[in-house]
């Protein structure tokens, strides 16, 4: 299966990318996934740093490299993207989320969140 993992998950893998504990853990072990690290993602992280609302070990520049080295594929935004109409707009506001759930629509992939107000949404990676 393919699998877009949500900001915070890309958050907590940077913490610590050995552990790959949490709810969520099995998708990120499971050899037969594929991994997928969206710039959206790194722009919200690069954004909130820069803003000193979030605290890194590294600096935004290094995470497109540390994603890709602990195997995952970093997906780029596409104008595809940013114009879909998603089949089921999610229960959030926020931009970031928006886009991510996007790229899954476009892109044949499920979104790995702990997030309340994305966990529900179809396009969620649920355990079958």
């Amino acid at each position: 299966m393919r699998l877009l993992l949500d900001t915070h998950i890309l958050l907590a893998l940077v913490a610590d990318p050995a552990t790959r504990k949490g709810a969520n853990k099995e998708p990120l072990t499971e050899p037969n996934h594929e991994l997928f690290a969206s710039v959206v993602s790194i722009w919200e992280i690069a954004i909130k740093y820069r803003l000193g609302k979030l605290k890194l070990g590294v600096v935004p520049a290094a995470l497109p490299g540390i994603f890709q080295g602990i195997g995952h594929t970093l997906l780029i935004i596409d104008h595809r993207h940013v114009v879909a109409e998603l089949d089921d707009e999610p229960q959030t506001r926020d931009p970031f989320d928006r886009l991510l759930l996007a790229q899954c629509q476009v892109e044949g992939l499920r979104l790995v969140t702990e997030d309340r107000a994305l966990a529900g949404h179809p396009l969620a990676w649920r355990k079958r």
